[in-house]
């Protein structure tokens, strides 16, 4: 919507009338549109926070991935985290697309890991 946003716009695409999201339901919304991506990028699906905000809208898998060798219909897994039931529009915006650059791992298996100072500590465990 602004030349510097780094997310464009994704708007359903429904052809068979509104899509009713009822307070804990999910569906998969069209979008009518396919890309194809070059390789090394992927485009990553994201809420928007407008509608997370002001109705609890958010993506199931935030972000989702759509990969450099997918060609079909790019569809959006809304779900409704509010408490009232949320009617969605043919054309209205309902998530946005951000395009990164990835790099493909090669994995190396090792008999043991080096050391950190956190090491294993996990969820929370940095203190903050």
């Amino acid at each position: 919507m602004t030349e510097q946003a780094a997310g464009v716009d994704l708007h359903a695409a429904l052809e068979g009338g509104p899509c009713v999201l009822h307070p804990g339901e999910r569906a998969l919304v069209p979008t009518g549109i396919a890309l194809e991506i070059p390789p090394g990028y992927e485009a990553q699906v994201r809420p928007r926070s407008g509608l997370a905000l002001r109705h609890g809208i958010s993506l199931v898998n935030s972000p989702g991935t759509i990969d450099a060798d997918y060609r079909g219909e790019i569809g959006v897994i809304l779900i409704n985290h509010g408490k009232e039931t949320f009617v969605i529009e043919n054309g209205e915006r309902i998530a946005q697309l951000v395009f990164a650059r990835y790099e493909r791992a090669q994995f190396v298996e090792v008999e043991e890991l080096g050391d950190t100072e956190r090491g294993a500590g996990g969820f929370g465990h940095t203190g903050r």
